[in-house]
């Protein structure tokens, strides 16, 4: 029997001192419940993903000198095995990738009181999506990976190194040439990953599937350890669990909640359990809460605001910034302008009432007229258009951002991932902030959530939900006059941007041309917050210039 402490916790990048003060917490936590050994999540020392923060060498010896006041605390008895980045080792098995300038490894470090610290070294490097570990990693092997610890023969892997299983996503068998682990014969005790693997819906099946497999394959319980946090637009969910040697689940964490957990496992073997399923769209809802609230604190930001138009998308916006970070720290703007109705006003005032946040008034009528007058005058503008459409959301914008120089407050921006891809977006006006959280939901998502908060109580008018979406900027506006009913838009959405397929008719062929011209005010939108498998943003990464 071997009883092990699962550290599932929230890291921030080149935060050493509270990342080792976490690492410290977690040991002095398994001390105390008599553990043998306690696991910790990937790069969970420096944070992942550091990118070219890796660049500055001074922060990775800093690191490292932090490793060894974490060495000394170390208590006797414990095994302490966390995630960090170290230098090559030269029996890396890419040498020529050292000499290039790729100088270091991304590794699981074990500590034990009196003993030098022992490195192993992730093999396979994500280079795909947001992934990007071949910029400054070069690989390790995972058969040298082997941890021999009161007397039991244990297997370290790092995240990817479990993920190259030919059916664990529809890219497996493209990405790499082969599965380390299954060229793998040796018997193990138990096999170990450090993880820090992305939220997005999907996911959890898929990583429960790569678990099995590998336990399976080689005989062994498997104990999987994920980090719980935010990485600017990059939610990591945590739910760590542990299988038998047969790939059955016998241990199981929150998902979103950095815990301390601890696990007696039974190296021979566990009875299966049944654990509770969570619904796709509360997983959803606590991904983009977490967002919201990690990106906020570790932003040093303490307040929240956004403008509420009445629509069901800054609704939604309203409703999980509340959650995130308390009624008394969120602010709601309503900006009414010569096209807003009323209904619009009285909904999103009805909305604050539910939410008990503050809300905000400032009229933009008489702030549109000016600029109206005056451009029509020095630019020659005839007939009202486009020109003046827009206007009215760059007043907003800018009254917004004004805001947000008065409080120190951050502005989300409302828009949707459908809105996003059709470049149905004004810059500098409803694009305006410092982060997006809906820019990865379809609209069908905006409105299954919304219906979802809404299930034991109206949180969210019902009026608002049922309404024809509409950024009122022009008389009896409605978005489907400028897009594709969103019935439609979605799916597309999920075709051309998600699954990269080919369009099939000329229909499609013309919103996918729309959405590649809109790629330059993707470019300057806020960070997105990733929940699927492709978003806009760093893992989608299109020119502007292109002819196709």
């Amino acid at each position: 029997m071997m009883k092990l402490c699962l550290a599932q916790i929230n890291t921030t990048i080149g935060h050493f001192d509270q990342n080792a003060e976490k690492i410290l917490a977690g040991i002095r936590y398994a001390q105390e419940n008599l553990c043998d050994l306690v696991v910790f999540p990937e790069l969970c020392l420096f944070g992942y993903w550091p990118s070219d923060l890796l660049d500055q060498k001074d922060l990775v010896e800093k690191q490292i000198q932090k490793i060894k006041e974490i060495h000394k605390q170390v208590p006797k008895g414990l095994g302490v095995l966390f995630g960090c980045v170290s230098f090559a080792s030269k029996k890396s098995k890419d040498t020529k990738s050292v000499i290039q300038g790729r100088r270091y490894q991304n590794t699981a470090l074990f500590l034990e009181k009196g003993k030098k610290p022992q490195v192993f070294a992730k093999e396979l490097l994500p280079n795909y999506d947001i992934f990007d570990e071949l910029r400054h990693f070069t690989p390790g092997k995972i058969q040298d990976n082997i941890l021999k610890f009161k007397n039991k023969k244990i297997l370290v892997t790092i995240c990817e190194d479990i993920w190259a299983w030919d059916k664990s996503t529809p890219q497996a068998q493209l990405r790499y040439s082969q599965n380390p682990i299954s060229q793998i014969k040796a018997k193990f005790d138990l096999v170990v990953n450090l993880s820090a693997s992305p939220y997005s819906y999907g996911k959890i099946k898929e990583r429960e599937f790569v678990v099995a497999q590998t336990a399976r394959h080689l005989k062994s319980p498997m104990v999987y350890v994920n980090q719980s946090c935010t990485q600017d637009e990059v939610i990591f969910d945590g739910g760590s669990f542990a299988v038998d040697s047969k790939g059955q689940k016998i241990f199981q964490m929150p998902y979103f909640e950095e815990k301390l957990d601890i696990l007696d496992l039974k190296l021979k073997g566990s009875k299966k359990q049944k654990f509770p399923k969570i619904s796709s769209l509360q997983l959803l809802k606590r991904a983009l809460v977490s967002g919201i609230k990690d990106f906020v604190t570790k932003n040093n930001f303490k307040k929240i605001h956004l403008g509420l138009s009445g629509g069901i998308d800054s609704a939604l916006v309203a409703a999980l910034a509340v959650e995130a970070v308390g009624a008394k720290n969120v602010v709601c703007i309503a900006l009414p302008g010569p096209y807003s109705s009323q209904l619009s006003f009285d909904l999103a005032l009805r909305l604050t009432e539910n939410l008990k946040c503050e809300f905000l008034n400032v009229d933009i009528n008489g702030i549109y007229k000016t600029f109206f007058d005056e451009l029509d005058i020095s630019l020659g503008i005839k007939e009202f258009g486009l020109v003046h459409e827009n206007l009215q959301s760059r007043i907003r914008g800018n009254v917004l951002m004004a805001y947000s120089n008065f409080r120190n407050s951050l502005l989300l921006t409302t828009g949707n991932k459908a809105e996003y891809a059709m470049g149905y977006a004004t810059l500098y006006g409803d694009m305006c902030g410092g982060l997006a959280p809906l820019g990865d939901l379809l609209k069908s998502q905006v409105i299954d959530l919304c219906k979802w908060i809404n299930k034991e109580k109206e949180v969210i008018p019902v009026e608002i939900i049922d309404r024809p979406p509409t950024a009122e900027l022009r008389e009896n506006q409605k978005d489907e006059d400028s897009l594709p009913p969103y019935k439609i838009l979605d799916p597309l959405v999920e075709k051309f941007i998600v699954r990269n397929e080919t369009p099939k008719n000329e229909t499609e062929k013309n919103i996918l041309d729309r959405m590649m011209r809109a790629e330059f005010k993707r470019w300057q939108s806020p960070p997105i917050l990733r929940v699927s498998d492709k978003a806009f943003g760093s893992g989608r990464k299109y020119p502007i210039s292109k002819k196709m």
